[in-house]
């Protein structure tokens, strides 16, 4: 029976074809469809059949079918075909919103699934490109990955939704032919206006960011101003008083193993007025979106990695002990650690304390949950790595972002010189302004202006400390600032520099991701 027919006539999804069969049916589907077939994304099920093309850089979804009832949930333009002698319908589609709404329907491995504790890798996307090449990092084995993730900030800076970022990672997963499952994370969401509209989208994974809840101040307040915080907590969302603070904390041993936590009252206080708000907010998002998600499975993380001082030891166990006080269940949480976690640079900060610190916080992750614990801005923190692999085992979720548009700008370095000489020499212009939301350090006057370097050198650029975290914060104004007749400056070409020469990309993106992955594998 001619393959077509073996797949045509299978009702369940079939298995992928093997390499050199997939290649060659493809070769058959693109002379059909005047399209270069990806051979991974050749699939069947319930009489339907389904691949991704392009044609120059503009990619389509091919549907053959005989009439299918998946079919009729595409929208675009249908033709008669010969396949191997056989007649048949062929639709090709725009990958536009309603099409992937389609298929992910129609092939569940296309949408996002809860992954529980398993250990995993966020894998932000900040172009609407990158997954083809996380996919081929990530399916080398030892993490479970969340495709689509961006923090709403993110969105706003790069002018994209909580739906293309949902699409452009389902059809990433298509083109890939990756089964495996994945995750959605809807990241450092902080109003309930941003948690409807992530969960409308389809994400599974949400993070709460109640940092502008956390009062930093409380680090160095007196007894008696701490006493005032504590009275002033909204306890009415907290489900307790304050006076229920002692009874619950003091005079008692948590006993973690290897230590045990005790608090004094002004370690509570201290405890309680810094983060008290802060689990309040967290528990108002928690009802909100469990509410709104309702018998749809969905993972909670809490997030207060970007506060100016670290979270104690004591602080996140009352966190966590005063989250499972309140019924909230998640599944991860980002403390703010100790040392400093810039973007897109490795971990400054000594090592063997950090071990010592973190080795902690894993022993409450453990006794309270278990839960993961979250490494964000964890792009190329190369150094702790080995460490959290050791000391967490599987409790470890390793959130990335930025750097893949740093992997792409690697990339278009070889692709179009000119074009990143032009990116850098406006990086220049915009970081002073850019880096007011982020924790970087960088200096411009140590990075080599673009007139210094030649085409071959472009790409060192993002070698140096200086230099990764100044293109790294100034991507939003690259992507959305304008010209005069209100064209984008840079991002048109950009993104049709990678779509020209996307092997190159991809091949960027993996090798990134496999250093990131592999000690944790």
């Amino acid at each position: 029976m001619p393959l077509i027919n073996q797949l045509l006539t299978s009702p369940e999804l079939t298995l992928p074809l093997p390499p050199e069969q997939a290649e060659a049916f493809a070769a058959d589907l693109g002379r059909a469809a005047n399209l270069v077939v990806y051979p991974r994304s050749i699939v069947a099920r319930g009489g339907v059949l389904f691949f991704l093309g392009r044609r120059d850089t503009t990619k389509h979804l091919g549907v053959v079918h005989a009439g299918g009832a998946l079919a009729g949930e595409f929208t675009g333009q249908t033709r008669d075909v010969t396949l191997n002698e056989s007649t048949l319908m062929l639709t090709l589609c725009l990958t536009d919103h309603a099409n992937a709404l389609a298929l992910r329907r129609a092939l569940p491995f296309t949408a996002p699934v809860t992954l529980g504790l398993s250990k995993s890798v966020g894998c932000g996307d900040r172009l609407g490109l990158a997954t083809p090449g996380h996919v081929r990092a990530v399916q080398k084995g030892g993490m479970t990955p969340i495709f689509a993730q961006q923090s709403i900030r993110e969105m706003t800076r790069t002018q994209r939704t909580p739906d293309q970022v949902m699409d452009d990672a389902t059809w990433g997963v298509f083109q890939e032919g990756w089964r495996e499952g994945f995750g959605a994370d809807a990241d450092h969401l902080k109003t309930t206006e941003d948690v409807d509209r992530c969960v409308a989208a389809g994400f599974v994974f949400f993070t709460v960011d109640p940092g502008d809840h956390v009062d930093n101040a409380a680090d160095a307040d007196d007894l008696g101003t701490l006493r005032q915080k504590v009275e002033d907590l909204p306890w009415e969302d907290m489900e307790a008083s304050s006076e229920d603070l002692p009874r619950l904390y003091l005079d008692r041993e948590f006993d973690l193993g290897d230590f045990a936590i005790t608090f004094d009252q002004e370690t509570l206080l201290r405890a309680a007025a810094k983060y008290g708000r802060a689990v309040a907010h967290t528990r108002r998002l928690y009802h909100h979106l469990a509410g709104q998600m309702g018998d749809r499975p969905f993972e909670l993380e809490m997030s207060v990695d970007e506060t100016d001082t670290p979270t104690t030891i004591p602080e996140h166990y009352f966190v966590a002990s005063e989250l499972k006080r309140l019924g909230v269940r998640w599944v991860s949480l980002a403390p703010r650690y100790i040392g400093r976690f810039e973007k897109g640079v490795d971990y400054i900060g000594d090592l063997t304390a950090f071990e010592a610190d973190f080795a902690q916080h894993a022993a409450i992750a453990r006794a309270l949950g278990p839960y993961k614990l979250s490494l964000h801005s964890g792009s190329d923190k190369f150094s702790i790595y080995p460490i959290c692999a050791r000391v967490a085992g599987d409790l470890v979720h390793l959130k990335t972002a930025g750097t893949s548009y740093l992997e792409a700008l690697r990339a278009m370095a070889g692709i179009d010189p000119a074009l990143f000489r032009e990116i850098l020499a406006f990086a220049f212009e915009r970081y002073d302004e850019d880096r007011a939301t982020y924790h970087v350090s960088a200096d411009p006057a140590k990075v080599p202006a673009p007139d210094q370097l030649a085409d071959g050198e472009l790409a060192s650029v993002l070698d140096r400390f200086d230099g990764r975290e100044m293109l790294h914060v100034t991507f939003g104004s690259v992507l959305t600032t304008q010209d005069t007749e209100g064209s984008y400056r840079y991002r048109d070409r950009l993104l049709a520099a990678l779509e020209a020469d996307e092997e190159a990309h991809y091949a960027a993106l993996e090798a990134h991701f496999d250093r990131h992955i592999a000690p944790f594998s």
